[in-house]
């Protein structure tokens, strides 16, 4: 009879729970998916070493259509009881807005009703009573609301292309809750979804289900820059084909993702005349409005035109009861209307939620990092002393043309803005510089934020003479991109594509801030106030992508002006990882050894690293501040010398608190879990006949030891490492190790050519550090190879037994002392 405690929790799924499913009537194929992994796993990053915290997954998710999911069922063997995982299935419901939770241990089900439409919150099923995908949809439906043709708007079904992509989790939620209030009638529905994490995917497949369903016949999708709505109508929007166009008179050839070139459809002729054939039109809204009658090219639809209405990024100029998207929301108020942003605008004087109410779905910055989806970051805090003290000029003190320079207290309000001091400029240049060098890569694509386009063009200039060895090798290094550049603007779509190495270096002052999507920027500079968190929260989305391609799994936020207080700010929903302020002597780059736990509140059991796994191991149009033209009566003052005062680099650990502890300490917690004690430690070495699985086995967990050994910089064994940074062991570098061994003379009992091939083995360990000495094929690479052929060396030894066994009595000599 079979033991069902003796089974795993694999086969409680397969031999109970899925039979049990599929007798209610679910359909293996289109409703059950098994071992469903709905986030990456946060990055986490400690110096040069990135590592991926676990991913959550659900054992079961049930669909009643693709992309609809209903149940989830949570299971474990049946050693633990029935309900054992009721409250993990719970937390993963709530995340993936399922309502139906199950647990099961393979005798039966705890049925969790988070509708609250039953009898009981929580029951207690037989395996032959699991509910059928009917019975939980109307409960689904009655919980919701929906009328029967509200169903079928709910249920119509996504876009799919055939490749198998999916949309991640939060856009299925995102989009089935904007479904789902239209389908009851709601005209105006607000998504918020921080950048990088898909926002026009996402409203397509909102517009693609109305559209095939017939319940929107026409659709008008508004965006604030030109690039956004071609770049949409060639990739995301691409399989509306033929029924979309642009309404621009200047035709296009645009590039897709996949490298083709089409050109763009347009619905409007050289004389602005409007054609009314196609069913989906994407537009500029500055293009079809403004202040003159005549530019209010919307008013040649009639006021029921469309169905539908999608502005993305809402918050831009946009909510303002004036702006230029609201009175084309008013012509076509009868419309279904959806605004989409990644930073709900909130202030005394504009408002998109008191336009489209609360958010039907939110999903912010620090949810997207938390889950893997988008990039942590560090943040370096530049601190200068004309900054931080102010600047009085002297008595007497005339500027650049030979006028009296006004005498008061000058801050960091006023610099580029009213008064220039040119060495400033330079300093922040030099910082810039020193930290590209510093990282070993200085072809990251950067962009530094400037207070407006005199200053980015003075800013691009000092980059220039910064990095002149590498701008003669190409000009195109360094680039102001703004509004009044054509030329800088030409480069704005090499800039944010992962293939063209240049532009490198980006100096802006607003264009950059939103909505391009920089895939591959590493490094962001803000040398200008940031007053707006709307803003701020922008222009730290230029880096939050993650792009495994080229390994960018973070980013650094460089601030020369304060503008990182912002994070200070409740409003700010999304943490750094690192926050550095280094003294004037210090490094620009973040150190890794320093020790100061800044919130004592700090949960140490929660940075483990368990279950990590390593990602990258560490080797290897324009708007200016002042609204267009350069204010008028700069003051520009040479030879007032500035310094750095101050620099600091904090970063938060995987479980979001703040804290500036080392990679050195966060190694020690987590190898002192792994091994109580060092006696704990030398005997599992020691009994390791594979010493490359035990560090194998740590690296699975997010700790390389290589990196740490890089760190300290001594030419260490792991075995040292660990016995260092775990037990406080002086360490022993491997050429140490080797001539203790060589005193020993452990030799004698072998001939010549066996003597020669262990010396070589200890000479290859001391230099390398290999571990793997009794693999038999290192005797296939030199100096070994050049000995004689690996069957004569291993006859040496009396055969491989006796290889094996010397080389595994090598090892135990190399690591028998301990400091």
């Amino acid at each position: 009879m079979l033991d069902k405690q003796s089974l795993s929790e694999r086969d409680i799924c397969t031999k109970f729970i899925t039979p049990a499913v599929k007798e209610a009537g679910w359909d293996e194929m289109t409703q059950i998916r098994e071992e469903v992994s709905f986030t990456k796993g946060r990055i986490i990053v400690r110096g040069k070493m990135v590592s991926r915290g676990q991913g959550k997954r659900a054992d079961y998710v049930l669909y009643y259509r693709p992309n609809i999911p209903l149940a989830l069922i949570e299971a474990k063997d049946n050693r633990q009881p029935i309900g054992a995982g009721i409250q993990q299935g719970l937390g993963y419901a709530e995340t993936l807005d399922i309502p139906f939770v199950f647990a099961s241990n393979g005798d039966g089900f705890v049925f969790h009703d988070r509708t609250a439409s039953g009898e009981a919150l929580e029951t207690t099923l037989g395996l032959d009573a699991f509910p059928s995908p009917e019975e939980l949809w109307q409960r689904y439906a009655a919980w919701k609301g929906l009328t029967p043709e509200a169903e079928g708007i709910v249920l119509e079904d996504y876009f799919d292309d055939g490749s198998g992509k999916t949309p991640r989790y939060y856009q299925v939620n995102a989009v089935n809750a904007a479904m789902v209030a239209i389908a009851k009638g709601q005209r105006r529905v607000l998504l918020v979804m921080a950048t990088g994490t898909g926002k026009t995917y996402t409203s397509f497949q909102i517009i693609w289900r109305l559209w095939k369903g017939g319940q929107k016949k026409r659709i008008l999708f508004l965006a604030d820059r030109n690039v956004l709505v071609d770049q949409t109508m060639v990739n995301d929007f691409r399989p509306f084909g033929p029924a979309m166009a642009k309404l621009s008179a200047n035709a296009k050839t645009i590039e897709r993702d996949d490298g083709t070139k089409i050109d763009l459809t347009l619905a409007m002729d050289k004389k602005r005349r409007v054609d009314t054939a196609y069913e989906i039109y994407l537009g500029l809204y500055q293009s079809i409005t403004g202040p003159e009658e005549r530019q209010k090219l919307f008013k040649e639809f009639s006021p029921g035109f469309f169905d539908l209405i999608v502005i993305d990024e809402c918050h831009r100029g946009s909510a303002a009861e004036d702006s230029a998207w609201r009175e084309i929301l008013e012509h076509f108020s009868e419309a279904t209307q959806i605004g989409l942003t990644a930073t709900p605008k909130e202030t005394k004087y504009a408002s998109n939620m008191h336009y489209f109410g609360e958010p039907v779905y939110s999903y912010t910055l620090k949810q997207g990092i938390r889950d893997g989806f988008l990039a942590p970051y560090k943040v370096i805090k530049v601190h200068i002393d004309r900054d931080v003290e102010g600047y009085r000029p002297e008595k007497g003190q005339v500027d650049r043309e030979g006028n009296e320079v006004e005498d008061r207290i000058y801050n960091t309000k006023d610099f580029d803005r009213n008064l220039v001091l040119d060495d400033r400029t330079k300093l922040v240049a030099k910082k810039v510089t020193e930290f590209l060098k510093a990282s070993g890569d200085r072809y990251q694509k950067t962009i530094v934020f400037c207070v407006d386009q005199e200053h980015a063009a003075r800013m691009r200039q000092a980059l220039i003479n910064e990095n002149a060895d590498l701008v003669a090798e190409n000009h195109r290094y360094v680039m102001r991109i703004t509004g009044n550049d054509p030329d800088g603007q030409a480069q704005l779509g090499n800039f944010i594509d992962p293939e063209s190495r240049y532009p490198v270096l980006v100096t802006t002052s607003r264009l950059l801030s939103t909505g391009v999507d920089a895939q591959t920027c590493r490094l962001i500079v803000l040398d200008r106030e940031v007053g707006s968190m709307t803003e701020f929260k922008q222009i730290v989305g230029r880096g939050t992508r993650v792009h495994e391609d080229t390994h960018k799994f973070f980013f650094t936020l460089m601030d020369f002006r304060g503008a990182t207080n912002h994070f200070a700010d409740p409003d700010f929903d999304g943490e750094p990882v690192q926050i550095y302020e280094p003294s004037a002597d210090d490094p620009v780059t973040p150190p890794d050894d320093e020790t100061d736990i800044a919130d004592e509140d700090t949960d140490q059991d929660a940075i483990t690293g368990d279950g990590e796994t390593i990602i990258d191991d560490g080797s290897g149009t324009d708007i200016s501040i002042d609204g267009g033209e350069q204010k008028k009566g700069k003051v520009y003052v040479d030879g007032v010398p500035v310094v750095i005062v101050a620099e600091r680099v904090e970063y938060l650990d995987e479980s979001g608190k703040l804290v500036t502890e080392s990679l050195r300490d966060f190694s020690k917690k987590a190898l002192r879990k792994h091994f109580a004690s060092l006696d704990d430690f030398l005997k599992r070495w020691n009994s390791s006949d594979r010493k490359q699985a035990i560090v194998d086995e740590l690296a699975d967990e997010g700790l390389s030891l290589e990196v740490i050994a890089d760190e300290l910089g001594k030419g260490l064994d792991p075995f040292d490492v660990i016995c260092h940074i775990a037990f406080d062991r002086k360490p022993l570098t491997r050429h140490e190790r080797a001539e203790q061994v060589k005193k020993r003379d452990i030799f004698g009992k072998y001939g010549e050519q066996a003597r020669n091939v262990l010396d070589a083995l200890l000479a290859k360990y001391a230099d390398e550090g290999v571990l793997n000495l009794d693999d038999a094929n290192v005797l296939r690479i030199p100096p070994l190879n050049k000995m004689g052929t690996p069957f004569q060396l291993l006859k040496a030894f009396g055969g491989k037994a006796g290889f094996e066994e010397a080389v595994h009595a090598l090892q135990h000599e190399i690591y028998q002392e301990v400091a």
